[in-house]
């Protein structure tokens, strides 16, 4: 069974192993190029420390006369590393050693040179001193083999030295990475309730920002769920009164004492259904608005298409109400392109509540444009009751309603949805005075936007 080598949490086991295997793999080229350099440095000065014994022995050699049997003995021992070689001016053999190895070199060169003679290369040095010829020779086997086994000594010091600088570089790996495990263990031990800031309190600077980035997505996530549970509480509260409203319809349906009370009871509870089908699909419409992410990647689709379709819909409703639909697409603004389902919703809302706040019989006019500065707008103009310029702003809150001239009640959050939807793509909505009487709805999506 392959057991996994763990390294603290889980946050180590990623970066504390690249770290350590990068750490490690420089140590250990830094090792090779070190050790190699010293190796090579250490090799060619022995060479030229043996180059320069050599040449020391054969100058000592000057003024040495006939060599005597028993130095002779002394100069062909076997442990010696040197031979000793010496003629005079006329040819007559001073001194040449007697070796049961390889024979020595039999020719001379004066200064330093590599002779081969039999199955062994000699490196000698020749010197001329008075009426003789002097030289001292050594296997380069052996100078390579002393040589070799000096830089080996010179770099196992180093060698020896890797293994702790290893370790000290796990220590200070697992002593830089401990801040960070700290905080992966603060946030592992946290539940879904617990969105408070994290503390950067002995993190390093590059860390930081990290941090400081978790808390600013942990704040938003914070007012999110606090949203959604105030949208959920409100849901529950809002639905509350509708689903009662059935409850009785549906009593009084069943207790009805002849036809026309059962009919005009069935009229109710029809309205009540229709008007709990329209909270619930403005609840979705809005809940989708908030927690889908904007696809800026959706094909784009004419804005004037997008709006014949929402008339087309709503046309029902105006038509049940004797309501006038009408839409002015500007010059050069057919062609005006749009992006994503979620313009759909928008616009209509915005018709529908036109629709639904116009008294019987009124009109409904909408305007698609571009303005000056590359803007796309919309513009939805109603005959309405209006809204008072110091209410403008609290009708874009959830669930807010005001009843208007034709004793119509919404649910509160057709507005809320505009404006959810418009934040979301950039746009910008304003409320105003409508030429007819009633409210202008101007929505606009700056050409970047757009």
């Amino acid at each position: 069974m392959v057991r996994r080598l763990r390294f603290g949490y889980g946050l180590g086991r990623t970066l504390r192993v690249r770290l350590l295997l990068s750490l490690l793999a420089v140590l250990v080229v830094a090792a090779a190029a070190m050790g190699g350099s010293v190796y090579w440095n250490v090799l060619r000065q022995t060479e030229a420390l043996f180059d320069y014994q050599l040449r020391q022995m054969a100058l000592s050699l000057r003024d040495q006369g006939e060599i005597a049997p028993e130095d002779a003995r002394a100069f062909a021992d076997g442990q010696l590393d040197f031979i000793f070689q010496i003629w005079d001016v006329r040819g007559r053999t001073v001194y040449l050693p007697r070796r049961s190895t390889e024979p020595p070199p039999l020719r001379v060169v004066l200064g330093f040179a590599d002779i081969e003679s039999g199955h062994e290369v000699w490196r000698t040095y020749g010197v001329l001193a008075g009426d003789r010829v002097i030289q001292v020779a050594q296997p380069e086997r052996v100078r390579h083999q002393r040589a070799a086994q000096a830089a080996l000594r010179s770099v196992v010091p180093l060698l020896s030295v890797a293994p702790a600088l290893a370790l000290v570089i796990g220590w200070l790996v697992s002593r830089s990475l401990a801040p960070l495990q700290r905080l992966a263990a603060e946030v592992r031990q946290r539940d879904s309730n617990s969105l408070a800031s994290l503390s950067d309190e002995g993190l390093p600077d590059e860390v930081v920002p990290l941090v400081g980035s978790l808390n600013a997505l942990l704040g938003r996530l914070g007012a999110a769920l606090e949203a959604q549970r105030h949208f959920v509480g409100d849901a529950a509260h809002e639905l509350r009164s509708p689903l009662t409203a059935l409850k009785l319809q549906a009593q009084l349906l069943r207790r009805a004492p002849d036809e026309r009370a059962r009919d005009e009871a069935a009229q109710a509870l029809t309205a009540g259904i229709d008007r709990a089908t329209r909270l619930v699909e403005q609840l979705l419409a809005l809940a989708r608005s908030e927690a889908a992410p904007v696809d800026k990647d959706a094909p784009a689709e004419p804005l004037a298409e997008i709006v014949r379709r929402v008339m087309a819909d709503v046309g029902v409703l105006a038509a049940a109400r004797g309501t006038t639909l009408e839409l002015d697409v500007a010059d050069g603004a057919e062609t005006l392109p749009a992006r994503g389902a979620d313009v759909s919703v928008l616009a209509r809302n915005l018709v529908d509540n036109a629709v639904r706040y116009s008294p019987d019989g009124g009109h409904v006019g909408v305007w698609l444009g571009r303005e000056a500065d590359g803007a796309t707008v919309l513009q939805v103009d109603d005959d309405g009751p209006g809204i008072p310029p110091e209410d403008r702003e609290k009708v874009f809150d959830r669930f807010v309603r005001r009843e208007d001239a034709a004793g119509q009640t919404g649910s509160g959050l057709g507005l809320a949805i505009v404006r959810q939807v418009a934040s979301r793509q950039g746009a910008r909505v304003t409320l105003d005075d409508s030429p007819a009487g009633g409210l202008r709805v101007r929505v606009a999506w700056p050409a970047a936007a757009a």
